[in-house]
């Protein structure tokens, strides 16, 4: 029986004694780069970390929380009622101060009457009851969803202002 030689395309072309530079259809012109058996499995296994750390951060998270918060608006927020008139600066620098006194020991009900624009939340000490992860802006929920009950955030800025939220539940 004759057998025949099998090459593949890329060899049989690769085995021509005047090509120079030649390269395998596994890998592409060295001036791209680098090739593509080099860099395709790194990038998935980088793609794969990153899922694989934000389904861990997700599994540790809980599904809902309860919080409270104190909303301080500015001129450029988002529903505002018509007499909030601060800067966007000044709304930031009084968001500071309520949070320069809560981490002093102020309650933090006493400090919602005082600071928060948001119509309501004085009746409710800033209660938001409980809510899902999606519920609320991106920002809003990170930052509430990273806290240990009874924590507060650091300041945290949405489209409706400036934000300290105290995770309670």
């Amino acid at each position: 029986m004759n057998a025949r030689p099998r090459f593949s395309i890329a060899v049989a072309f690769c085995a021509a004694p005047l090509v120079v530079g030649c390269a395998s259809l596994a890998s592409s012109p060295a001036w791209t780069g680098g090739g593509l058996a080099l860099s395709a499995p790194v990038r998935e296994a980088e793609e794969e970390a990153r899922v694989e750390k934000d389904r861990v951060r997700a599994a540790r998270e809980p599904r809902e929380i309860g919080a409270k918060h104190i909303l301080v608006m500015h001129a450029e927020s988002k529903s505002k009622p018509p007499t909030v008139t601060r800067s966007k600066d000044e709304g930031r620098k009084r968001a500071q101060q309520a949070l320069v006194r809560i981490r002093s020991g102020e309650a933090f009900d006493a400090l919602v009457k005082e600071y928060s624009d948001e119509p309501g939340a004085a009746d409710r000490a800033g209660d938001l009851g409980v809510f899902e992860k999606g519920t609320m802006v991106k920002q809003f929920s990170d930052a509430a969803f990273s806290l240990k009950i009874g924590e507060v955030s650091e300041v945290v800025e949405t489209p409706f202002g400036f934000h300290l939220i105290k995770r309670t539940e």
